[in-house]
């Protein structure tokens, strides 16, 4: 790889005897300036103190010592980096070289390739990770163009967005606007691709044709049922809207307290928890809800299909189908703000009592509805990157944080997952005949409602897609890709309000394909 030239300057007393070090350097592209003396290098830094890439500083030399001549070049120039060498490898020594914020340390006697590696790992190791970044994007963008130019079934589809969800945090950081328009139009043309894939394969599926992946309604008896068929207590912990990528995030997080296996599964559509979290907690699609639980239901109010916060309630009665009929033992916990988190913190002991205990956590979907109507929060999460980031630093310091590292201590089973995740929507698409306000959602249900026939998903049969269905002209909408619903009445007006806002219930990879982790803590009390 070429590296640019860059210059040394190399101070020591016996600086005759490491000639052959010099050479070596040099043909490697560097250009190296020898001199005796602590003053020599002082001179000449203050003469040119832009001259010199990092300095090779002996410790021991006659009259001005290292440590002097350290303090003085710190003084002129303090970004210049500086590498220690020694003969001695006195503890004290070190730490006083250290406490003046050298930043490298070699002990004499050194060889040439010792010195080369300093110099490139100070000097180079943001253009040799970005090398390596580059090339190894370049691989991973044409496995996934491959991919995407052939047939894929819903598997595949979930390797295709776990790849693109990983690229979108290593590229978070990079210059390089080539790289980063390239991830952006290959992440565009896959999900403009997996769109039409849900289109043509979603109805099958749900009515049991096809090979389908596992949805909604399959999660409790994946991965709820099993545990406690063997006897465990077992947390689930649903944090709502939350997508792969701001996963990817906390994981690290969570890696620190628990052993984690991780699972995705898909989102039902509508992909807004106002279905797809009722379908989780009852193991049921919606229209089987709706038949053989009306009351739970309070019907289509202003074209949103409401759940009447009875979820706890489904899922009880799941579990008591699956032959668990818990009573007191079962609990239900939804967590709006920090100060329901701390009162669960404060009782988690009682929680020990309990086989299945449920916390949803509202965060994320909070975040994402007040988004589009806080000009502030809008300007503060403008992207995938600020939400990934605002996600990681509220989850470090949260009390559902809190909560998961006092389960950690007990002996458990944790389930870890959300019901749907979000998308940034950047393009409006009018809607003829719905609602003047659209609550973020992208899509709608109710009579007469339509939009670009091009940009949504058309349900006149909201049956077949296992949707209830109020009356005989009900139907659905559901958009694709990156669109969003704007009221033809005000179009003019709010458009630019609601373009860059994220938004959920549509079909996207970011929506409908989420993760799930399976978590055993790593230090049990006993």
């Amino acid at each position: 790889m070429a590296i640019s030239r860059k210059k040394i300057l190399w101070v020591d007393d016996e600086i005759e005897f490491l000639r052959s070090h010099i050479m070596f350097l040099e043909t490697r592209g560097y250009s190296v300036t020898p001199v005796f003396s602590g003053d020599d290098a002082i001179h000449l830094i203050k003469n040119k103190p832009d001259e010199f890439d990092i300095v090779l500083l002996d410790e021991q030399m006659p009259g001005k010592g290292g440590l002097a001549t350290l303090d003085e070049i710190k003084i002129i120039v303090p970004e210049l980096p500086v590498v220690m060498v020694t003969k001695s490898e006195e503890e004290e020594l070190m730490e006083k070289a250290l406490g003046r914020k050298i930043n490298g340390y070699l002990t004499k006697p050194v060889n040439p390739s010792q010195i080369l590696l300093v110099c490139k790992r100070l000097l180079h190791s943001k253009e040799i990770m970005s090398s390596h970044l580059k090339q190894a994007f370049v691989r991973s963008f044409s496995i996934n163009r491959d991919a995407l130019q052939g047939r894929m079934d819903a598997g595949e589809w979930v390797t295709i967005y776990k790849n693109l969800a990983k690229w979108d945090i290593e590229l978070e950081d990079t210059k390089d606007e080539g790289i980063r328009q390239a991830h952006v139009g290959q992440k565009s043309d896959a999900n403009a691709l997996f769109s039409e894939f849900i289109v043509n394969n979603y109805m099958r599926w749900v009515n049991g044709e096809g090979n389908p992946p596992l949805f909604s309604p399959d999660i409790i008896d994946e991965y709820i049922v099993p545990p406690l068929h063997s006897g465990e207590t077992v947390y689930f912990i649903v944090l709502d809207s939350m997508r792969l990528d701001q996963y990817m995030m906390i994981q690290p997080l969570l890696k620190k307290i628990f052993h984690i296996e991780n699972y995705t599964y898909y989102s039902i559509l509508p992909s807004s928890a106002e279905y797809a979290l009722v379908s989780l907690m009852a193991g049921m699609y919606p229209k089987e809800i709706s038949k053989r639980f009306p009351k739970l239901w309070s019907g289509i109010q202003q074209n949103i299909f409401t759940r009447a916060g009875k979820e706890g309630d489904l899922l009880k009665k799941k579990l008591a189908a699956c032959g668990f009929k818990l009573g007191n033992a079962i609990e239900y916990v939804k967590l709006t703000n920090e100060g329901e988190a701390l009162e669960v913190i404060d009782n988690i002991d009682k929680y020990k009592k309990k086989k299945v205990v449920t916390f949803v956590a509202e965060f994320v979907d909070k975040l994402i509805r007040e988004q589009m109507t806080t000009e502030v929060l809008h300007d503060i999460v403008p992207d995938e990157n600020a939400f990934r980031k605002l996600t990681y630093s509220w989850f470090e310091r949260s009390n559902l944080y809190k909560i998961l590292k006092k389960l950690a201590h007990q002996d458990c089973k944790v389930i870890f997952t959300t019901s749907n995740g979000s998308n940034l929507c950047t393009r409006g698409t009018e809607l003829y005949g719905g609602p003047s306000t659209m609550a973020n959602l992208r899509y709608q249900s109710g009579k007469n409602i339509t939009c670009d026939e091009r940009y949504a998903l058309y349900m006149h049969e909201p049956a077949r897609f296992k949707l209830p269905q109020k009356t005989k002209e009900t139907n659905y909408v559901i958009l694709k890709e990156n669109y969003y619903f704007i009221s033809h009445s005000i179009y003019r007006n709010y458009n630019e309000q609601y373009q860059n806002t994220f938004q959920r219930g549509g079909i996207s990879m970011e929506e409908m394909i989420v993760p799930l982790a399976v978590m055993e803590p790593k230090e049990i009390e006993l």
